[in-house]
């Protein structure tokens, strides 16, 4: 088994989602309030879904309460930017004990999802949808 790195100051992971990109950084302590581009979580996400999404790889891998999320993120809409923070925290997660690799993987947060929207194609109005058709 893998020993966890306890020497560093911090771990760091990258996230995407969509068109958002999150710069995590997550920090071995509970001391100071977690921030998201300088401030608190709640202020920036404050719908409860946008939170529970943030926590998520900490409760899969049992390490509620450990760590302090200190996140840059720009791009897209606030959901994306949600998911796109939970997506660096599990990375910087792997980095800081390897043995949480697999809880993540098992849940899929460690899967860029590569969905994004497909562009417009010229002669219609967005993507697929035609000009309506008209008879007469």
């Amino acid at each position: 088994m893998v020993q966890a790195d306890t020497q560093r100051e911090y771990y760091y992971g990258t996230g995407k989602r969509k068109t958002a990109i999150a710069r995590v950084r997550i920090y071995p302590s509970q001391k100071e309030p977690s921030l998201i581009n300088g401030k608190p979580i709640d202020e920036v996400f404050p719908w409860i879904v946008w939170q529970v999404t943030l926590q998520e790889p900490f409760k899969v891998t049992g390490t509620e309460g450990k760590f302090r999320i200190v996140a840059k993120v720009e791009g897209g809409g606030v959901s994306a930017q949600s998911q796109a923070i939970r997506h660096g925290i599990s990375r910087a997660l792997v980095i800081y004990d390897e043995s949480l690799k697999p809880p993540l993987r098992h849940q899929g947060l460690l899967t860029r999802d590569a969905r994004v929207k497909e562009s417009k194609k010229y002669g219609l109005k967005r993507a697929r949808r035609a000009p309506q058709y008209t008879k007469r």
